[in-house]
């Protein structure tokens, strides 16, 4: 491998935008998080390059991230904001962010609103359109059933949209260890569903325990997971997300990054690297060279 591409990351700046859900009651992540505390663990990890996704629903955020980039060669893309439920806003918020290096892709807090449907809405099906012609890619950032069969309804409605699932809709890890026992029902058998789409991928990453202590999370519970969305997706179609700095309350990027090596360890050399680099350079058409201008 040429190195690892970490396609999951975020930074935030509590004083350069606001995120409605980085309360006091978020801990260790209730304050603001830039790249240089980062770095150190990525260059241990051997990750050369690394995609910033939005954390909130505002441009202040967007635009953040921008100057991160600007300042850091390790970023090669950067997954924005655009309001999807404002069509005419989203047509000309889309158009600027195309035209600025690095843009690569649109994300929406889906899973923070309160209407479990809010993606199957008229007006934000209609900015889905929009991303489907521009050939910009959605991430869904998705943690109920409704997720996951709104997205099998957006397949259908704009066959060329490009689709990544976030964290993998959050599957129930932790709650069992066998699919036979129908704790992983139905996250199994939808995400294998939204699978059957060619243009849909799979975020390998924030696979922590659903319930109780996100840090309670282990490579065997994590397994049988990785084994399904391999299985339904195959290694072309899944990327590796370290979920920083999120992953501080699962024990912290080097913990994370440890486990999905373990979990890619007995893949052939091909596979890994399309996990670990190859889906998400070709899924945010990032750029080769290691050192982004």
């Amino acid at each position: 491998m040429t190195g690892i591409i970490d396609a999951h990351q975020h930074v935030w700046d509590l004083e350069r935008a606001e995120y409605g859900w980085l309360t006091p009651e978020a801990g260790v992540l209730h304050r603001t998080i830039e790249m240089a505390e980062v770095l150190p663990e990525f260059a241990a990890a051997g990750v050369v390059g690394t995609v910033l996704v939005q954390s909130a629903d505002n441009d202040d955020d967007t635009d953040h991230m921008f100057e991160v980039a600007a300042r850091e060669p390790l970023v090669r893309g950067i997954v924005g904001y655009v309001p999807l439920h404002e069509p005419a806003r989203a047509a000309e918020r889309l158009a600027d962010l195309r035209g600025r290096p690095l843009f690569c892709g649109v994300r929406n807090l889906i899973h923070d609103r309160p209407d479990p449907r809010w993606l199957r809405r008229p007006d934000v099906d209609e900015s889905l359109g929009l991303l489907a012609a521009a050939g910009v890619p959605f991430d869904v950032v998705g943690v109920l059933p409704e997720h996951l069969e709104a997205v099998l309804e957006i397949s259908e409605r704009h066959p060329e949209l490009d689709i990544v699932i976030d964290h993998l809709n959050k599957p129930p890890i932790g709650a069992d260890d066998a699919f036979g026992t129908g704790v992983w029902q139905p996250w199994a058998t939808l995400i294998a569903a939204v699978a059957e789409n060619p243009r849909v991928r799979g975020k390998v990453s924030g696979l922590y325990a659903a319930t109780g202590d996100p840090a309670a999370w282990t490579v065997d519970t994590v397994r049988p997971v990785f084994e399904h969305v391999l299985a339904v997706f195959g290694s072309d179609r899944l990327m590796y997300g370290g979920d920083w700095p999120v992953s501080l309350i699962a024990g912290g990027y080097a913990q994370v990054w440890h486990g999905i090596a373990e979990l890619v360890d007995d893949l052939t050399d091909a596979e890994r690297t399309e996990i670990l680099a190859g889906t998400a350079r070709r899924f945010y058409s990032l750029p080769e060279s290691e050192t982004t201008a």
